[in-house]
């Protein structure tokens, strides 16, 4: 079994997202042996963790390596599937061979999940394993456009999330009641929800957003993202975090960092962090079933000495 155990068939739960939790694990071991499409995200994880629970080495996640993907959640899902203790497999490929994916039209989502799934059955496949599932839950229907979920129904993918009418919330109380480090972890979409919609997806757009979110990262910021604008790097801050970015030595130092990324101008939107602020119907876009909704965090107050924060 895993290394977090649902307790008494989650007694720490409310007795509704209790019963959702025990259906969706009885789901899952009425399978021979599942394959889960694993970002390491809080969805995916609470699926993997049921799924371990349900199928002990019989269930296996899989992430998907492209260049979309940062390589810090790489590092996330690999940490978070030995935490739950199930197999990690990874496969790669490249998203950026689709021309439609590169085009970057309304349906983005779309091609990315119908190749990323593709690449999952044919590891399932390989492994012997007859059934893909995804962290979908029951609120993901309701985010707007969502293009990603067609690919979903089209490939015949098991959500059990969504089949338990587990919403997202309820996704949160069973990671907490599993233990899981990920339980408020803000969701993350991939490196392309960062590209306008119509602008080409390329491999230098793609680096220089990774490159200049690591920063971002690295200086303690939780609720952003940077937009590429064909070189102008428009900044979002989340509006809890926004006041330590209105400080000149911020200002400073993201354009100094930024620009060696590979900008050629840097911008901070005073409307601050919001999601999907370049895709149709204001969704950013979804990877392996996490869909949108980051929580930024309240940071330090005005009289933290930013020249250390943000060092050039």
């Amino acid at each position: 079994m895993s290394q977090h155990t649902l307790a008494a068939d989650g007694s720490d739960l409310a007795p509704e997202t209790a019963a959702k939790a025990a259906a969706a694990r009885d789901a899952l071991a009425e399978r021979d042996g599942v394959l889960v499409a694993f970002s390491g995200g809080v969805d995916s994880a609470v699926v993997a963790a049921l799924a371990r629970d349900a199928l002990g080495d019989d269930a296996v996640a899989c992430t998907a390596r492209s260049e979309t993907l940062p390589a810090a959640e790489l590092d996330d899902a690999t940490r978070v599937a030995d935490e739950i203790g199930i197999r990690h497999e990874t496969v790669t490929f490249s998203e950026l061979d689709d021309p439609n994916f590169v085009a970057n039209d309304g349906d983005r989502c779309y091609h990315c999940r119908t190749m990323r799934l593709g690449r999952m059955y044919e590891t399932a496949q390989e492994l012997g394993i007859g059934t893909v599932c995804d962290g979908t839950n029951a609120d993901d229907p309701g985010e707007g456009h969502r293009p990603g979920l067609r690919a979903v129904e089209e490939l015949d993918v098991f959500s059990p999330l969504l089949d338990a009418e587990i919403t997202k919330d309820e996704v949160r109380e069973i990671a907490a009641a599993y233990d899981l480090s990920v339980a408020d972890k803000p969701s993350m979409a991939c490196l392309s929800s960062r590209i306008p919609t119509g602008l080409e997806v390329t491999e230098e757009r793609l680096t220089r957003v990774e490159k200049a979110e690591r920063v971002l990262r690295e200086w303690g910021f939780e609720g952003f993202r940077v937009r590429d604008h064909d070189g102008l790097a428009r900044v979002e801050i989340a509006p809890d975090e926004l006041e330590r970015a209105l400080d000149p030595a911020f200002a400073d130092a993201v354009h100094e960092h930024l620009t060696d990324a590979g900008f050629e101008y840097v911008t901070l939107d005073m409307a601050g962090y919001r999601t999907g602020s370049v895709s149709p119907g204001g969704n950013e876009g979804e990877s392996e079933g996490e869909g949108e909704g980051d929580e930024g965090t309240d940071a330090d107050g005005p009289n933290v000495d930013l020249g250390r924060r943000y060092p050039r």
